[in-house]
């Protein structure tokens, strides 16, 4: 138990079964813990030690852990990278198109499949709950909420390409080479230039 104690602590609160089953532990120390209230049981597989700090992005983090080969994207990259007054109600993730559609109930998933070239690019890693969590670049996001305008809508688009201007997370040519990348280039081009005239 002091083991998945100490694992669970440089993972900044949050353990799997995965987790401990790689490290040979036996994956019932787990719920014995859970009955003795030494963890939480946030997700299915998924435990945090009591009182482990919640962050607003901690959702993120457990998707992260549930589906290794996710990337945050859309509605839920936005508002990790501060370019939206939207709050997700859903994490938003990318899976590539010949993978398996992941199924739970919490935290909500908004699943978008994309392949090659798209999928691949603009993937920024970041830190979250001691989690290594895959996260679109702000130019990226910016290009998939044009491309999937149909899905959060070309309001929310235009407010995070201004949101992107005026915070300088991502320059024009960042922006333009994002959205070749996601055949958009000529739609978001006017908007663009509009913007940063």
């Amino acid at each position: 138990m002091d083991r998945v104690v100490a694992l669970a602590a440089k993972q900044g609160g949050l353990i799997s079964t995965r987790d401990v089953e790689r490290r040979g532990i036996s994956r019932n120390i787990l719920y014995r813990m859970l009955q003795q209230g030494k963890l939480t049981r946030i997700g299915r597989a998924l435990f945090s030690l009591p009182g482990a700090v919640a962050t607003e992005h901690l959702p993120l983090a457990e998707v992260s852990k549930r589906v290794p080969g996710a990337v945050i994207c859309l509605l839920s990259a936005l508002s990790f990278h501060g370019l939206t007054t939207q709050l997700p109600h859903a994490v938003w993730i990318a899976v590539e198109r010949a993978h398996w559609r992941p199924r739970f109930d919490y935290p909500p998933l908004n699943v978008t499949h994309v392949s090659g070239e798209a999928f691949s690019f603009g993937i920024q890693t970041h830190e979250i709950s001691g989690v290594t969590v895959r996260i679109y670049s702000p130019a990226k996001t910016v290009a998939d909420c044009f491309k999937f305008r149909n899905k959060v809508g070309l309001d929310i688009a235009v407010e995070a390409l201004r949101e992107t201007r005026r915070s300088r997370k991502a320059t024009v040519d960042d922006l333009m080479r994002a959205a070749e990348v996601c055949r958009v280039y000529k739609i978001i081009r006017p908007y663009a230039e509009a913007i940063w005239a």
